[in-house]
């Protein structure tokens, strides 16, 4: 059944249409994944169909009154008070009054006051009339879904928790569609994971942008590509899209080449001054220019970016050793008795949970940071590149050709001067983007520019964290590509489990109460691993108990086992206890007359 059917959209901002003249067609209970290069226009897409964007030609149809519900890329910055008042802003109209009842309930808890009492009289008396218990319910209901604590202050969360509370707020309207900008941005794997499970028993249908590989693997239906403001829908799973995708680009790039050799052929003809004039015909001459037509009116294929590293001089066989550090921050025990030895061309990705302590331990292993207890060595030679996943290194108010060149015209690569504008355009930033402030960026161009910044450096020892957010899939692949032939170590930060598998040897796994343990491998290596590490342990604890139960038994046995003369004597037990019943009876009728537990 048809919810959703876009008719012959457009939307422009100035330049080429972001969205041209493309049509989409959305059924109940599908999960499309929507995806595309940077700044292709898919998050225009989805406020078009939220109604946020009109579009400047075309139809947005729906079948009856369809309820839809966006989560934007970013959280919003600003956002306070509880989580149980932004959750219930997804409601509309009605929010005001069911934070009003939330309100007065928690204050009359606190502090009953008559006042208080009258106000809430007045505010359930409104909720009534306008059917508002089923909407308060509804928040409470989601709070619950999601194991969300309606109390807790929005500012206080995490990012992966901010991001829940957003979800829980699209939620709460129960829309037929949902629409989710990349939905596992900043998450760590556990949320990650933890929303798979969510989306995938979700009812209604879903449209969701995402470079997350794996997300796009275990979540989606069907996959829609935005490519040059045009939509091409591939039906099945990722596989499928990649390489019915790329078979489409080969034959364009063929049929654009003869189309030009054509044109080309064409062009040597009208040329040909006298000669050609007297063979010329009209229809020819009519037939150039409609060729010429096309070929200014075609939308070339974005361009790659083309990645390249400058690397050093080879550094020392041994690159860092830690020996039994910890490091503490506060209360929190964020690494404890951690020892590794990490030698040149390792390639190391560091797991774990948001604030759990992963650039911690990179600052540790740098030096950048002096363990509580234990010793760091750092090897001979080393020339380190740092990828910061909050950017620090970039100025904001300076633009992308100043952040890079700092006040040089030119960047040396592997021996080799380049232009500072020419080696932007190889990470896709147009000489008019190079000038532009850092600030205007959007995040994908930002850690491009990152990426371009820190490349440009030489270096023996790589170290990115969390180099994968906002970055395209195209992108992805490239930095893989470029990471698989760097010569010399690499330490990654990433919740990119399928980057993850694809680049490192082994795994810095971050357990419970700082432990950190080794894996050898990638991320499903690790979970491999670990299962049976967690199997084996349990089997061990099961075989323990079994084994002290029975001993447990057989000692209880022992100490209840009486002697001959014990017995005989515990046999005798009951016919004393009746003769001095019956003694005591006898003796004293009027006691015995007042003891209501004989008959």
């Amino acid at each position: 059944m048809s919810l959703l059917r876009l008719r012959d959209i457009t939307v422009s901002f100035g330049g080429p249409a972001l969205l041209d003249h493309l049509s989409l067609t959305l059924n109940k209970g599908e999960r499309v994944c929507l995806v595309g290069r940077n700044g292709s226009g898919k998050s225009t897409l989805l406020k078009t169909i939220n109604r946020e964007i009109l579009p400047d030609e075309g139809l947005v149809e729906t079948s009856g009154a369809l309820t839809v519900a966006r989560l934007e890329q970013e959280v919003p910055r600003g956002y306070q008070g509880s989580v149980f008042d932004l959750v219930a802003q997804g409601l509309g109209d009605m929010a005001p009054l069911i934070q009003q009842y939330q309100h007065l309930t928690t204050e009359l808890a606190e502090n009953y006051t008559e006042e208080a009492l009258y106000k809430l009289e007045i505010v359930q008396k409104e909720l009534e009339a306008k059917d508002g218990w089923a909407l308060e319910q509804q928040v409470s209901q989601v709070l619950s879904l999601l194991s969300l604590d309606g109390e807790m202050k929005f500012e206080s969360l995490s990012g992966g928790l901010k991001r829940r509370v957003l979800l829980a707020q699209a939620l709460v309207k129960q829309p037929d569609i949902l629409l989710l900008d990349e939905p596992t941005n900043h998450l760590d794997i556990e949320s990650i994971q933890w929303l798979e499970a969510f989306l995938l028993n979700y009812s209604s249908s879903l449209l969701f942008i995402s470079h997350d590989r794996s997300f796009i693997r275990s979540l989606s239906t069907r996959i829609i590509d935005l490519d040059r403001g045009k939509l091409s829908d591939w039906p099945g799973d990722y596989e499928n899209y990649l390489r019915r995708k790329q078979e489409a680009l080969d034959a364009e790039d063929k049929q654009n080449a003869l189309f030009d050799k054509k044109l080309a052929q064409e062009e040597v003809w009208i040329r040909q001054g006298i000669k050609a004039r007297r063979t010329r015909n009209e229809g020819r001459v009519r037939s150039l220019e409609a060729l010429r037509k096309e070929r200014s009116e075609r939308r070339n294929q974005v361009g790659k970016v083309r990645l390249e590293v400058s690397t050093g001089e080879k550094s020392g066989q041994k690159v860092i050793e830690a020996k039994n550090i910890s490091y503490q921050y506060g209360d929190n025990r964020l690494v404890k008795n951690f020892s590794t030895v990490i030698t040149r061309k390792d390639r190391i990705g560091i797991v774990g949970p948001n604030g759990v302590g992963k650039s911690t331990l990179l600052k540790l292993l740098l030096g950048q940071l002096t363990p509580d207890k234990g010793e760091i060595k750092l090897g001979t030679n080393l020339q380190v590149a740092y990828f910061d996943q909050l950017r620090g290194q970039l100025d904001e108010k300076l633009s992308v050709r100043d952040n890079l060149g700092e006040g040089r015209d030119t960047v040396t690569i592997n021996g080799r001067d380049k232009h500072v504008i020419g080696y932007l355009q190889d990470f896709l930033f147009s000489p008019d983007r190079a000038n532009t402030p850092v600030k205007a960026l959007s995040g994908g161009e930002k850690n491009r520019l990152l990426l371009a910044k820190l490349f440009a450096r030489e270096s023996n020892l790589l170290v990115l964290d969390e180099p994968t957010n906002d970055l395209d899939i195209e992108t992805l692949d490239l930095l893989e590509e470029l990471i698989a032939d760097y010569p010399g170590t690499l330490l990654i930060v990433s919740h990119d489990r399928t980057f993850l598998n694809n680049v490192v040897t082994s795994v810095f796994a971050f357990e419970e109460h700082g432990i950190i343990n080794e894996y050898v491998g990638g991320y499903d290596d690790w979970l491999r691993q670990r299962k049976i590490q967690t199997d084996a342990k349990a089997k061990a604890i099961q075989s323990s108990e079994s084994a002290v139960k029975p001993s447990a038994a057989n000692e209880t046995k022992k100490k209840v086992k009486l002697n001959y003369n014990d017995q005989r004597e515990l046999d005798s037990l009951p016919k004393k206890l009746q003769e001095l019943e019956d003694k005591i009876g006898t003796s004293s009728p009027a006691r015995r007359q007042k003891n209501p537990l004989r008959p």
